[in-house]
């Protein structure tokens, strides 16, 4: 079975998200859940210290942490999210990520205005 289907038949099961991604030594992981003209949801695993630098997107994006914490920081204010915790990326604004221990996180990002 093609992974995409396998991936959208899980997720009509329901899934603990917790188990759907893992971790690996000294990397971030990511896998995409949905992917449509009108919005992404993938999955990262960011193993302590790893992050990523600072960038831009055209879109509004939403971060849920589900496991660990970390440190995003949204146009030079930095944020410190754990399990459980979610928070706005608003388009255009300079953001950046970083484990403080290593966290798991969804990113929905909105392509429609």
């Amino acid at each position: 079975m093609p992974e995409k289907r396998k991936i959208i038949e899980e997720l009509t099961k329901g899934v603990e998200l917790g188990n759907f991604i893992d971790y690996q030594e000294g990397s971030i992981v990511s896998k995409t859940l949905i992917d449509k003209s009108t919005g992404t949801i993938t999955l990262f695993a960011f193993d302590i210290g790893q992050g990523l630098s600072e960038h831009t997107a055209p879109f509004d994006a939403l971060v849920y942490v589900f496991d660990g914490e970390a440190e995003i920081i949204i146009s030079k204010i930095s944020h410190r999210l754990h399990l459980g915790q979610m928070i706005l990326m608003p388009a255009n604004a300079p953001h950046a990520l970083k484990a403080i221990d290593r966290f798991k996180m969804m990113l929905i990002m909105v392509k429609s205005q």
